[in-house]
């Protein structure tokens, strides 16, 4: 009976939606990519080099910078409207990168390449300044915390927002009496709870990490099966990445924070990041004069709580992400489940992207009632089983309770989301958005048209390990963008000219600093 009130509600949501007379409503969404990679050489070991200089620097390039590890880039795209426009932008991004690589590989799977241990992986660089020196010591936290190898995953982040127009038709379909921002932000979160309900099939669709290269473990056990002598893996697996194996870890399993409410939410993360954690506190906070993490606390700082997915704004210069979000709300989410796929170029297509899309618009219209802990324990039981065992045939979930055929329910999730698609196909004559959910259908008829099941069968026919079959496509991708002809020199000339800005922004930062770090970073934790 649930089911069937709640698909009332939604049908209700859509009807008003198509209904509203303005014209494609659901369109005109912003949507961005960022791209995570290992550099890496050309014998697939990770590089002790620093971040190129061509590149700009980490600090203050908004596009170009690294994550975790001075060898693990990050390729920033700002927000689009149209995906070929965002594709375009990534496509020149990493051309521009390759220029300044020389024999260098971009990594193209997921999961690391060759790894020592620990130590192989450098800590990223930031410069001198007190928030550059900040950012390394919260990296080299996270290190002594959860690992480097962990740490040195790469993923694809996908950053979307709605339609401003889109809040006002809403608002009045819904009947709602908030105040626009408000309203606005209590709907992010209702994405935020649907897609914790549902986004295992973001998984199963796209996980592209059933295998991993036994450096990975560096000499810790692990119960994964071997395929060949350099590969260990999941014979069902979707995405290792996103299992215990890679971020579901175990050590952030105390942090629970909550998605039913913006000041839940803010809340959660406020204790997270202001309660001492006693394991830590063994790690100690400065020791001999070096700071091994930023404080002993569940949590350094907000960023550190992994979620698939987040609510987000842009925060002014020194803000923390939580309270960007209470003075002007949600601005966008950030979809974070995504692996880096080894068969595109730049880690990710145009039909994965107008699905997400898609996919968070039915998040956003359908029924989303509040997350108690004992369904929240379920949902995040289904992600692992999808990413562990995904592609198992008859692998039932939990739903409401019941154990539930995943199949028949990614199916009906798939038919939901037939009439969102048509709005945002309106206009458009090669209906993009049903051609991108009509070949996710046909990973449902077809499991072996997975990219998990597809890595792993190109894997068997060629006789490749992981690491050389994502060895090859590395080197394959790097091919493909220095042909590329003709570039866009215009472009590539902005980015050589951000790059430039990016040292000279560092270097005002630097010289701008009035106290010493001890002070800086007492002043940010009693912010």
């Amino acid at each position: 009976m649930l089911r069937n009130v709640i698909d009332r509600k939604f049908e209700r949501r859509l009807a008003g939606l198509i209904n509203s007379g303005e014209r494609g409503v659901l369109r005109g969404g912003r949507k961005g990519v960022e791209r995570e990679s290992l550099r890496v050489t050309p014998d697939g070991e990770i590089v002790q080099t620093p971040h190129p200089r061509a590149l700009g620097a980490p600090l203050t390039n908004e596009h170009i910078t690294t994550d975790f590890s001075e060898s693990l880039i990050e390729l920033v795209t700002p927000p689009f409207g149209e995906t070929w426009e965002l594709l375009q932008y990534l496509c020149d991004i990493h051309q521009f990168v390759y220029q300044h690589l020389g024999d260098e590989l971009l990594w193209s799977t997921s999961m690391p390449a060759s790894i020592a241990n620990d130590a192989s992986i450098p800590l990223a660089q930031f410069g001198k300044s007190n928030i550059g020196r900040m950012k390394t010591i919260y990296r080299h936290g996270l290190g002594v915390r959860y690992g480097r190898i962990m740490q040195a995953i790469s993923g694809v982040h996908f950053n979307y927002s709605f339609s401003p127009a889109l809040w006002n038709v809403l608002g009045h379909v819904n009947e709602s009496t908030l105040p626009l921002q408000d309203f606005t932000s209590a709907q992010y979160f209702s994405v935020l709870r649907n897609y914790r309900r549902h986004g295992w099939l973001i998984l199963y669709l796209f996980g592209t990490s059933p295998a991993v290269s036994k450096s990975f473990f560096a000499g810790r056990d692990s119960e994964l099966p071997s395929l060949d002598q350099d590969t260990l893996y999941e014979p069902f697996g979707t995405s290792l990445r996103m299992s215990d194996v890679g971020y579901r870890n175990k050590n952030q399993a105390t942090v629970s924070v909550s998605v039913n409410s913006l000041d839940e939410y803010v809340r959660d993360l406020s204790r997270a990041i202001s309660t001492p954690y006693p394991p830590y506190e063994k790690i100690g906070v400065k020791v001999d004069g070096e700071y091994r993490q930023l404080n002993a606390n569940i949590l350094q700082i907000e960023n550190e709580y992994y979620s698939y997915i987040r609510p987000k704004r842009v925060a002014r210069s020194g803000e923390r992400p939580s309270k960007a979000l209470q003075r002007a709300g949600v601005e966008y989410v950030e979809v974070r489940a995504l692996d880096v796929s080894a068969f595109d170029p730049v880690g990710v297509n145009q039909n994965k992207l107008r699905f997400l899309e898609a996919f968070l618009g039915l998040c956003l219209l359908r029924e989303s009632e509040p997350i108690g802990r004992n369904e929240q324990e379920a949902l995040d039981a289904n992600h692992l089983k999808v990413a562990r065992r995904g592609r198992e045939p008859g692998l039932t979930l939990n739903r409401e309770g019941r154990s539930y055929p995943m199949v028949d329910w990614a199916r009906e999730l798939l038919d939901a989301m037939q009439g969102i698609c048509e709005m945002l196909d309106q206009g458009e004559p090669g209906k993009p958005y049903a051609a991108a959910l009509d070949q996710q259908r046909s990973k449902l008829d077809d499991v072996e048209r997975t990219p998990s099941a597809r890595l792993l069968t190109e894997m068997r026919n060629t006789g490749e390990s992981f690491f050389q079959l994502s060895q090859r496509m590395s080197k394959l991708h790097k091919d493909y963008f220095l042909g590329l002809y003709p570039p866009n020199e215009r472009r590539l000339a902005e980015f050589a000219s951000a790059a430039q800005e990016s040292h000279e922004a560092q270097e005002r930062i630097e010289a701008s600093d009035k106290v010493d770090l001890d002070a800086y970073l007492a002043a940010y934790a009693a912010d």
